[in-house]
């Protein structure tokens, strides 16, 4: 099996057609197509499936599609390191909106001074679709909030979050105290991000336990969106202190949630170690050392660091 194959490969999948990948690769459509006949024999297998309008891969050409991304990614990171002798590559990082306020510019200024050849791509989403996107292998790493079974993931727990309730001070009817527990936020509007938040299960979860629905008036998944209508005074909010990092404008309550089930951990969750490219893996060690370091230094609202 030659790199060629391999780019020759990917590209056909990409434009899903043999002679638009022939012309972007600058060969010839029978080379091309030989090429990946021979790809096909070698591991015993139909990778792709020709169409009246192109060609599609099996869903044994899907795996493998995959999996050829991730190996010449490594390969370009490996030659990069060659000629200049330093490590170098590409590394994408995925955060939750809240993390990414409080964790990414620091991060960046780290890897930039200690990785200047490291080339960064972060991406803002939210904690389910990062999971997704690192089963995809569309990411190296990500801090998620919950894991799903069966990944073979490397994954180390980094820090848990306090939740708050976070309102205007003049919002209706919140409480004058500096904590308090989830059953006793009372008909207070809320708005929180849909069903589809990790954060959102978390207190859905909770508030199941205590048998007292939350008073939900709107659900927003951007957090810009949803702090500007906090602000705007429509409802409350309940969310890490992280939440308030990019706060500009009048001041907000925060009002610590006392109950010990409604916390938010943070893993730091990357592709297994021998998949991680030298580059990620070193961009791996940064973001658990930032993280830390934001926490002891008391710069991550409502952060604690895991016990281990």
């Amino acid at each position: 099996m030659e790199l060629r194959q391999l780019r020759y490969f990917v590209h056909v999948v990409e434009l899903g057609s043999m002679g638009q990948a022939a012309q972007r690769l600058g060969v010839v459509t029978s080379a091309l197509s030989q090429q990946i006949s021979r790809l096909e024999s070698e591991l015993s297998t139909r990778l792709l499936q020709r169409t009246s309008s192109g060609v599609v891969p099996t869903d044994a050409g899907l795996a493998f599609w995959r999996q050829a991304q991730l190996a010449l990614r490594h390969a370009d990171d490996a030659a990069r390191a060659a000629r200049t002798a330093r490590l170098s590559g590409h590394v994408s990082v995925g955060m939750a909106p809240s993390t990414l306020a409080v964790l990414g510019p620091p991060f960046m200024v780290a890897m930039r001074e200690r990785y200047p050849d490291i080339r960064l791509h972060l991406v803002e989403s939210l904690s389910g679709n990062l999971a997704s996107m690192i089963g995809a292998r569309q990411l190296d790493l990500a801090v998620l909030f919950q894991l799903e079974a069966g990944q073979r993931w490397s994954t180390t727990p980094l820090l848990e979050e306090r939740l708050f309730l976070i309102a205007r001070p003049d919002q209706p009817g919140l409480p004058a105290a500096n904590a308090v527990r989830l059953e006793d936020i009372g008909d207070i509007p809320l708005i929180l991000p849909s069903s589809a938040h990790g954060l959102r299960a978390v207190l859905n979860a909770a508030a199941a336990r205590h048998q007292r629905a939350l008073n939900v008036v709107a659900e927003i998944d951007g957090l810009a969106v949803l702090m500007d209508a906090v602000r705007a005074g429509i409802g409350a909010t309940i969310q890490p202190g992280a939440a308030v990092a990019r706060h500009l404008g009048d001041p907000l309550a925060l009002i610590e949630i006392a109950d010990a089930s409604v916390r938010r951990p943070n893993l730091l969750v990357s592709l297994s170690d021998d998949e991680l490219s030298p580059a990620g893996l070193a961009a791996r060690g940064v973001l658990e050392s930032v993280a830390r370091q934001l926490v002891t230094a008391e710069r991550w609202p409502g952060a604690t660091l895991h016990k281990s």
